[in-house]
Formats: structure tokens, sequence, C-alpha cells
């Protein structure tokens, strides 16, 4: 899935009011928190994920979460990145064209 610009900055605005609801440390990306981050993306749509390690470590987290649950990132600030993945079957955020 792609964001355009409109899009990115529509969801950008929402994850302002968002606390980070999975946190990944020391033992990285663990089925258990792959499996919340899952959870979460099914039930929220969108999500904020507390990463907390060094910077090339955060980056290679970023990309496995985009690649295994199919999210997109939405931005991210510091320790700190926003994912989004819609749910096909019971939509909770509407997008703009």
């Amino acid at each position: 899935m792609t964001l355009n610009n409109r899009q990115r900055r529509h969801l950008r605005g929402l994850t302002h009011s968002l606390q980070p609801v999975v946190t990944v440390a020391d033992k990285g990306l663990s089925e258990n928190v792959m499996s919340e981050l899952e959870t979460a993306l099914d039930h929220h749509e969108l999500v904020k994920v507390k990463l907390r390690s060094d910077r090339e470590t955060r980056n290679r987290w970023i990309e496995e979460i985009e690649r295994s649950c199919g999210a997109v990132i939405v931005h991210r600030i510091g320790q700190v990145a926003s994912f989004y993945r819609q749910n096909r079957e019971k939509p909770v955020l509407e997008l703009p064209e």
C-alpha cells in the first residue's frame, strides 16, 4: 500500500494525540512484539511504536515491521515511529483522496 502526500499529512495529524501502543527494546522484534503489533494494527489501523535502540537498529526494525506486517510508515521522530495499515474488513479511518 502506498500513501499520497495528502493522506500521509492527514494521518500524521491524527498521530499527535496517540500514545505508543508497542515498545520494542532489548529483545528486538520478538514473536510476542510482532503479535501485539499485528493486533494493534488490526484494531486501530494507525499506531505509534516506541523503538528503544540506536539509529541503525531502529531503521532495520522499521523495515522489518513494514515488510512483515504490510504496514506503511507514516512518520518517525526520534525513537517513535507511526505505522498505518488499513483493515480490509472493517476500516476504522477514512483517508482523503
